[in-house]
């Protein structure tokens, strides 16, 4: 769990004033990561198809489906609301490791990361009435050698089957399986809210 920064009912950053927030996204991280930077955003979701065409690459499927997420928003926008939409994968040797199914599949997944580096990969789409802009972020992750117990016991207790490469960063094996990371820490939870700011700045001034 992250911790709350901000209170967003007290921060007078301007870059938020006036402004309605809506996260379309069902991801408890990405709501609180936006909650730690002072937005708390209107949650809504969609369940949409997140099939990717042959043509796009590993790197770029997090945008795209990143703006394929706020398409469907996009015509539901008031003024002042901001949405923000967003999608994560793992990338190991060019292969896409989504989110595991069952047991079986999660304890695969991190047995194939165990002792290797992978990419986390995050698209984000920002959009107004007026306009949309969408970005990508890559982390690099190193992971230790794990056993066979260390995985069991963390898919166990933690069950990570809503999350991307079958591990949140946040969790036990967060502290027991990485060994150095390059780059953003939350974007490997779910979203760069450092470069989303930055985007928001540039983009969507006040």
């Amino acid at each position: 769990m992250v911790n709350n920064f901000l209170d967003p009912q007290q921060t007078s950053y301007p870059l938020l004033e006036g402004r309605t927030f809506v996260l379309g996204s069902q991801s408890p991280r990405r709501k609180t990561l936006l909650e730690g930077i002072g937005i708390s955003p209107v949650v809504k979701t969609n369940d949409m198809d997140e099939s990717i065409p042959a043509h796009i690459s590993s790197h770029e499927a997090p945008e795209y489906l990143a703006q394929e997420k706020a398409a469907f928003f996009i015509p539901l926008l008031q003024k002042n609301e901001i949405l923000v939409t967003a999608d994560t994968v793992v990338i190991i040797n060019q292969q896409v490791l989504g989110k595991p199914a069952n047991r079986e599949e999660a304890i695969a997944t991190l047995s194939q990361l165990s002792g290797k580096m992978h990419e986390v990969v995050s698209g984000v789409c920002i959009c107004s009435q007026e306009k949309k802009h969408s970005f990508s972020e890559t982390t690099k992750v190193h992971f230790r050698k794990l056993s066979s117990e260390q995985i069991s016991f963390y898919v166990d207790q933690f069950k990570p089957y809503d999350k991307a490469g079958a591990y949140g960063i946040q969790e036990w094996i967060g502290l027991v399986a990485i060994e150095k990371i390059e780059g953003d820490f939350y974007n490997v939870m779910g979203l760069p809210v450092g470069k989303l700011v930055s985007e928001l700045q540039i983009h969507f001034p006040v």
